[in-house]
């Protein structure tokens, strides 16, 4: 199933139990409204289908997994009330991978940014390829990672998140992200990543589908608040990026972006 959005597009296949589910934007995988409600819908399906009994997270192409917010999207954002919509779709998506009664990988091939991040915390197991590495940016947008902190705090920690919040402008490495939590595995290259993700998720297939469902439920013990919680987060951030601060910053960006185009 292939859903074309904007350039961009979602793209779920199934086969022998194993659902991966495949994004891509040309603007670095950023994620935009269309493609946030995608993911959301289609992590929901895959969940509750008889095919599946595991799902790949993961997104075209080399080197960036995912990028976060689409800039022309926060670019337009003209009212809190589209601000919280749009941010919203950041919570649905988390909320619809830790309520998924199946285990989630994450096959993440590059470096995230901001909400990527939030994507990688959110998959209950991501095998990282080497130079993956992470970012949050969002404090340097005059905004902050209100929607995906506490999944970022929950996987890797409050000390491990600070550090990434405060200091918006440094990445962090994938051998970082593997010691603070975010990564399960790290391979120094792309056979060696993907056969161990063929290789776990051949197992998963072949487990008890009703003990993953009942464990993944530990695993996301404390979070039944976060439908309510991350919607709240959704209304920081709609209310933060209307700033003069976060108007220019982007502004700024895009400016930079186009010049270099040329």
């Amino acid at each position: 199933m292939l859903h074309q959005i904007q350039e961009g597009y979602v793209k779920t296949e199934t086969h022998q139990g194993v659902t991966t589910i495949e994004f891509f934007h040309p603007q670095g995988n950023s994620l935009p409204g269309k493609i946030l409600d995608e993911l959301a819908k289609e992590i929901h399906v895959a969940g509750h289908s008889d095919d599946c009994k595991v799902i790949i997270l993961e997104s075209a192409g080399d080197k960036i997994f995912c990028s976060g917010a689409s800039f022309d999207e926060l670019a337009a954002i003209k009212t809190e009330a589209e601000g919280l919509k749009f941010f919203s779709g950041f919570a649905n998506v988390i909320n619809a991978m830790r309520k998924c009664p199946k285990f989630i990988i994450g096959r993440i091939q590059g470096k995230s940014v901001g909400g990527g991040v939030g994507l990688v915390a959110a998959c209950d197991y991501a095998i990282a390829l080497e130079g993956s590495d992470v970012k949050l940016s969002e404090l340097a947008l005059g905004i902050g990672p209100f929607v995906v902190g506490p999944v970022i705090e929950k996987r890797s920690g409050t000390a491990a998140f600070t550090q990434l919040a405060i200091d918006a402008a440094s990445w962090r490495s994938c051998g970082w992200a593997k010691r603070k939590g975010l990564y399960a595995e790290v391979h120094p290259n792309l056979e060696s990543m993907e056969e161990s993700i063929q290789r776990l998720s051949f197992s998963l297939t072949h487990g008890s589908q009703q003990a993953m469902t009942e464990l993944k439920k530990i695993f996301w013990k404390g979070t039944e608040h976060w439908d309510e919680l991350l919607k709240e987060r959704a209304a920081i951030s709609g209310k933060l990026v209307l700033s003069s601060f976060t108007k220019n910053y982007i502004q700024q960006f895009k400016e930079k972006q186009a010049a270099k185009s040329k």
